[in-house]
């Protein structure tokens, strides 16, 4: 909203994990006006009854949704790239298996030639390489510091 001056009629692309964070940015962006395009691999969809209630708020608040398994159909066009780790607390033991079925889904300069030219990017740190290679994350167009920081305040 800062960067934008508003969020109104933005999209955002959710490349990875159908994790907490993906449940947060689905119950909300519809109601903030927000489009939201989400790609995770086959067998780590959000879960269905999110995915249930951000359809519903989609049609009420007059959004688009879409869920897919492929990261560039997700970024296409998309004003913000976001992801997050893909090995959660708790998940450690399943790092080897999480790594192969997240082949592809690295958040690059080729992921953002698909996006918006005004695009941004977003993770709620700590970021790991394989999410978010070093050209994005450390981009102009990289707003994780600052993210950072307003998350600071509320804390």
């Amino acid at each position: 909203q800062e960067h934008y001056g508003g969020l109104q009629g933005l999209t955002m692309a959710w490349i990875g994990d159908g994790n907490n964070v993906l449940h947060s940015f689905m119950t909300s962006a519809a109601k903030l006006g927000m489009h939201l395009r989400i790609a995770t691999p086959r067998g780590f969809e959000p879960d269905l009854r999110i995915t249930k209630i951000t359809e519903q708020n989609s049609k009420e608040y007059g959004t688009k949704l879409l869920l897919t398994t492929d990261p560039l159909e997700a970024a296409d066009s998309a004003n913000v790239l976001v992801t997050d780790t893909w090995i959660s607390m708790g998940q450690e033991e399943e790092k080897k298996e999480r790594l192969k079925a997240f082949q592809g889904y690295q958040i690059t300069m080729q992921t953002a030639k698909s996006a918006a030219s005004n695009w941004t990017f977003l993770h709620c740190l700590p970021r790991k390489p394989e999410e978010v290679d070093d050209e994005v994350f450390y981009s102009p167009q990289s707003l994780v510091f600052q993210e950072a920081e307003n998350r600071k305040w509320t804390i």
